[in-house]
């Protein structure tokens, strides 16, 4: 199994004095982090897109491309692209870009978001959400499969013989699906063949256990390769020495995040005893120790043989160091125990 860390690209807010932190600043953090996860043998990691404020990372592209040069062995991927209000082409374009840069380690994971600002500011209309989505990841397959392309459809003007350079290293660039919890996109990537990530950031995990049925069902009833199936999970995750210290420091981090998000979806103010019962052996938080981290990624490998576990790592964007320090205790704690277990 692989693990890795992804991250949305929050910046820093204190929202008693008004400080918001600089996209420039969390980006030159987000690069020292993804070095040392690079330095640690972490197997990826990967970047969100947004169009807020209170996100660094619009294009995950140019981050990628930055952590490129700066890296070794590390998988760079998006985590996720929006495909539906993106240009499929010119998105195939930059990521093969980076795969160049890279020398062949770029990833690209295709999903909805997780907000819809991208819609408007591009040019979509929200009553073509499903269309879209389905429309430009046809593209998106047809780029990464064929070298000449041919292709039409309801959004964009048609293809004919067109060649996208630069082509990427690799022979395809790995494509991943993310999904939360709706059935038709669970079953959309198993038709597809394609790796899936499942979100998994609230109740208890074991909740979506007939998702990743279903995923295993219909990928194999397309008869697609089972040895060649990749099934991963994204969970909110917050590392240090001590499961009740690293709580006790993140929990007013975490929830002002989860608050700045519920005041736009209606959702009640986030509680102590939600974030006690998510760090619990049946919640969604890995937030504590490696012994805790261990037993819980153990645990999710159990549950739904994953071939990847995704630690959701700056929620809120926690300062720096303690990023620092919970990447070092993933790296050099948690991964290589996990993987001894797993032998």
């Amino acid at each position: 199994m692989e693990l890795g860390i992804g991250m949305f690209g929050d910046v820093r807010i204190n929202e008693k004095t008004g400080y918001i932190q600089t996209p420039q600043q969390r980006m030159a953090e987000i690069i020292e982090e993804v070095k040392l996860m690079d330095e640690l043998g972490l197997d990826f990691f990967g970047i969100g897109e947004h169009h807020r404020q209170d996100y660094a990372v619009s294009s995950p592209e140019i981050v990628l491309a930055a952590l490129s040069t700066v890296t070794k062995n590390i998988k760079l991927g998006s985590a996720v692209s929006v495909i539906s209000s993106s240009d499929p082409v010119k998105l195939y374009q930059d990521f093969s870009t980076v795969d160049n840069l890279s020398n062949g380690r770029v990833e690209l994971m295709a999903g909805r978001g997780s907000f819809i600002e991208s819609f408007p500011l591009f040019g979509h209309d929200l009553n073509d959400y499903e269309n879209l989505f389905a429309e430009k990841l046809d593209l998106l397959l047809n780029l990464n499969t064929n070298e000449i392309i041919n292709w039409q459809g309801r959004f964009r003007a048609p293809i004919v013989n067109q060649t996208i350079y630069p082509r990427p290293v690799q022979n395809q660039i790995p494509i991943w699906i993310a999904v939360g919890g709706t059935k038709s996109s669970v079953v959309r990537a198993a038709t597809l063949g394609l790796p899936i990530m499942f979100a998994i950031i609230g109740g208890n995990p074991a909740n979506f256990g007939p998702l990743f049925e279903l995923y295993k069902m219909i990928y194999n009833e397309n008869g697609h390769d089972p040895e060649k199936m990749q099934i991963g999970v994204h969970m909110h995750s917050f590392f240090g020495d001590d499961t009740e210290q690293v709580a006790e420091h993140y929990f007013p981090t975490y929830s002002a995040q989860m608050n700045r998000i519920g005041a736009s979806r209606g959702w009640p103010k986030y509680t102590k005893p939600q974030f006690d019962y998510g760090r619990s052996n049946d919640g969604h938080l890995l937030v504590g120790d490696a012994n805790m981290a261990v037993d819980k990624i153990l645990k999710m490998h159990n549950l739904f043989g994953l071939t990847r576990f995704s630690a959701h790592m700056d929620v809120g964007a926690p300062n720096h160091l303690d990023m620092m320090k919970s990447i070092e205790v993933y790296g050099k704690d948690i991964a290589p125990k996990v993987k001894i277990a797993l032998k």
